[in-house]
């Protein structure tokens, strides 16, 4: 009867050791098994390697001049042999400025989001940690940006100093940190009151080590959330400045695409129309995966 009662037991689904180990699992690995079986996630994460593919390997297969007069201008898509996609109003490749104008366009969106997320994070980091005088000063700094008309003040940052990649990607940096500096800051202020946060003080460690070292990587899962929407966020930027023509006139993008074919679009709709579909498309997936990383990262959705 025992051998049995111990076999019984090991089968048992309910082992002690088992859940030990499922308790101990490491909390990315949690994170990832319910990312993975989120399937809007899943194809938002196919949709945007494809899209980053196409923009690293298509001038391998075809690497057209997107600047350079092919042909008639607003020649249909498939009418003519070679112009898969058709031609814009000066009779350029729309292909070729769709694969070779994706870099940038990608290139920006992370870059600026990059930048947003960094300056969010400072300045929100700073304010929660310490608090008092320094809290109060960087919380107006934040309110006073983000009451400002983001779109307006990005135009009047890049026409003073010239519409360039580096300057687009500044500009909405500057305008965009607002949001993350506020989450940030809201994580630090809930976290620093925490027993572990306690006794990192008590072994003597200095401040900026307990902000970056203990209390930040706690912080970082709604911070990386926030940081890949930010993505979408500066594509449809950069698509907005570049349509209103403050774009970089010397560097294809799916913004100048459809900003230089925009006095157009009535009579042909396929050179702002074939862009606006890559744009979407790409804000679409990022999209996805920040609700992805969203429910991933919320432990009461792990514990189901």
């Amino acid at each position: 009867m025992n051998v049995k009662n111990n076999s019984k037991n090991s089968k048992n689904p309910k082992n002690p050791k088992k859940s030990f180990s499922e308790k101990t699992q490491s909390p990315l690995k949690e994170a990832w098994s319910v990312f993975i079986r989120n399937k809007s996630a899943i194809a938002g994460l196919f949709i945007l390697g494809a899209i980053i593919l196409l923009t690293l390997y298509g001038q391998l297969f075809y690497g057209e001049d997107p600047f350079e007069i092919k042909w008639l201008p607003f020649t249909s898509p498939g009418t003519e042999p070679g112009f898969l996609l058709g031609t814009d109003y000066l009779g350029r490749d729309l292909l070729a400025g769709l694969i070779k104008g994706g870099g940038p366009t990608l290139a920006v969106g992370f870059s600026a989001a990059t930048l947003t997320t960094l300056i969010g994070m400072s300045m929100g980091a700073f304010a929660g940690f310490f608090g008092g005088k320094i809290d109060a000063f960087l919380v107006k700094i934040t309110e006073f940006f983000q009451v400002l008309p983001a779109l307006l003040f990005a135009m009047v940052l890049i026409a003073v100093f010239s519409p360039k990649v580096i300057t687009i990607v500044l500009a909405i940096g500057m305008v965009s940190w607002p949001a993350t500096a506020r989450l940030t800051r809201t994580e630090f202020l809930r976290i620093r009151e925490l027993e572990y946060v306690t006794a990192a003080r008590s072994i003597g460690m200095n401040n900026f080590r307990i902000m970056f070292s203990v209390i930040l990587p706690n912080a970082l899962p709604p911070l990386i959330v926030s940081a890949t929407l930010s993505v979408g966020i500066a594509i449809l930027f950069e698509s907005g400045l570049s349509f209103l023509g403050l774009g970089d006139p010397n560097v294809m993008s799916w913004g100048l695409m459809i900003g230089s074919n925009r006095n157009y679009i009535l009579e042909a709709w396929w050179p702002v129309a074939v862009p606006g579909v890559f744009i979407f498309l790409t804000v679409l997936s990022v999209s996805l995966i920040g609700d992805g990383l969203t429910d991933a990262f919320n432990p009461k959705l792990r514990e189901r």
